[in-house]
């Protein structure tokens, strides 16, 4: 036999009847004309095929059927209310998990310490960490939130940007010693170059001066799909790479690395924080949101190390 599809606030409407004994209070309490709510009770009763109620001059009582079912209907509508509890907490209240991937080298190096003390000042939160270079699916891996470098894509995903990333060209001083400091754009094509592989630019830089494309390739002597390892590589003398600040910033102040092309810059990309639709909604991820955004902007606290601002070179 088909059940019968009921309006929950028909249900909702028989309860009330049965739990204040007239339809008149019932109707108060809900906020609705005694009139519709003496509807929406018959319409349940036609549904099911049965008489709930005993109308009476002195009120309404439950029949036989009419009890039974106010016994099951009034504990699944106080799970309901449970269950809109749990959600108003979520939606209030500091706590419960967060799932989180970012880059490594920037987890490593800066968000590491930020999740400590954020979870220091919420110890309600647990917090899931992945650390990836490559872009994952947050809807398909579960993850309430992103750390994403770079420019974004169209998606249906919520982002949020919080502060700008800047990069810079860069050799290490035994590197120019021996091969020489380029002056131009177009002097790498006679240097060896190291290049990152994840934002798949193929084995060139494109830079733009002066409105103008110019497109340089030089020796791809090293490929790599992790800042560190170009960093290392760059600070061993292998060769000429483009890094953000944040990752090259304790090896310019130690003077392993040198920003080179100073008058060619690079231009400003953003850390973006990106959740899927409804996981902002949370007060745990809007929490962690505003103490990462204050943590890293507006101006972002490695960017001292950079002493030429940067604006036309991109990689491509």
């Amino acid at each position: 036999m088909k059940r019968p599809n009921v309006d929950l606030v028909d249900v909702l409407a028989f309860v009330r009847v049965v739990e204040t004994g007239a339809f008149a209070r019932a109707a108060e309490r809900m906020g609705m004309s005694k009139s519709i709510l003496s509807r929406r009770v018959a319409r349940l009763e036609e549904q099911l095929g049965a008489r709930l109620l005993t109308r009476s001059a002195q009120g309404a009582q439950p029949t036989e059927i009419g009890s039974a079912y106010f016994a099951r209907a009034a504990n699944i509508l106080a799970e309901l209310e449970a269950a809109e509890e749990v959600v108003a907490d979520a939606v209030t209240q500091v706590a419960g998990s967060i799932r989180l991937t970012a880059p490594i080298s920037f987890g490593i190096d800066y968000l590491a310490g930020a999740l400590a003390d954020f979870a220091a000042a919420h110890p309600k939160v647990d917090l899931d960490v992945s650390l990836e270079d490559k872009k994952v699916d947050l809807v398909a891996g579960g993850f309430d939130l992103a750390v994403r470098i770079g420019n974004l894509a169209d998606s249906s995903l919520i982002a949020r940007r919080i502060t700008t990333v800047r990069s810079a060209v860069l050799a290490s001083p035994a590197y120019l010693a021996r091969r020489g400091r380029p002056e131009r754009p177009a002097d790498l094509a006679e240097h060896d170059l190291l290049f990152y592989a994840n934002i798949g630019s193929g084995e060139q830089w494109r830079f733009v001066i002066d409105g103008r494309t110019e497109y340089v390739r030089g020796t791809p002597r090293l490929r790599a799909d992790n800042g560190d390892v170009l960093r290392e590589a760059a600070c061993a003398g292998l060769g000429i790479c483009i890094l953000p600040t944040f990752n090259a910033e304790s090896a310019i102040n130690a003077g392993k690395l040198e920003i080179i092309l100073p008058d060619y810059p690079l231009p400003d990309i953003g850390l973006h924080l990106v959740m899927p639709p409804g996981r902002a909604a949370t007060a745990r991820v809007r929490a962690l949101i505003d103490f990462l955004a204050a943590r890293f902007g507006p101006e972002p606290a490695w960017d001292p190390c950079n002493a030429h601002r940067t604006k036309n070179i991109v990689s491509d």
